[in-house]
């Protein structure tokens, strides 16, 4: 499918993986969705180009490992999201639904970072160089 229109979907990935869309203001954002079809994970900054975010995502995989999660509660109603701070002012990755308990929540962060890590590399040549370089997004535990 191509990346300009509606949507782009990683190899394998029809019903679960990475996809990234255009939203309606033109940008583009990602979600992470399991095998089951749910999405796990989505990513509230918007990106100029399919390009551009599907960097950020594998930028997140190549990092899986050494994420962090701030878990806080959400602003309005109750429960529970995990979010990776980014660095820019909007998180960089967050969960996709409230988590009516924090250890639900935290369950959660860690089973997304096992399916991230799973992700197959995207084929975008500047992250050979990323993956020379090896992990370097780092986040703390902030809770």
């Amino acid at each position: 499918m191509d990346a300009s229109s509606r949507g782009h979907t990683a190899a394998g990935a029809s019903r679960g993986g990475f996809r990234a869309e255009r939203a309606p203001d033109g940008r583009y954002r990602w979600q992470l969705k399991a095998p089951n079809g749910r999405v796990v994970a989505v990513t509230p900054a918007a990106y100029e180009t399919a390009g551009e975010a599907e960097r950020g995502f594998d930028g997140l995989r190549v990092a899986a490992e050494g994420l962090t999660a701030r878990i806080t509660h959400v602003r309005d109603g109750i429960g529970w999201i995990w979010v990776i701070p980014g660095s820019r002012a909007l998180p960089e990755v967050r969960s996709s639904r409230a988590y009516e308990r924090y250890a639900t929540c935290q369950n959660a962060f860690r089973r997304f970072v096992v399916l991230l890590a799973k992700q197959p590399a995207l084929e975008l040549p500047e992250l050979h160089e990323l993956a020379e370089r090896g992990p370097s997004l780092r986040t703390s535990d902030v809770h």
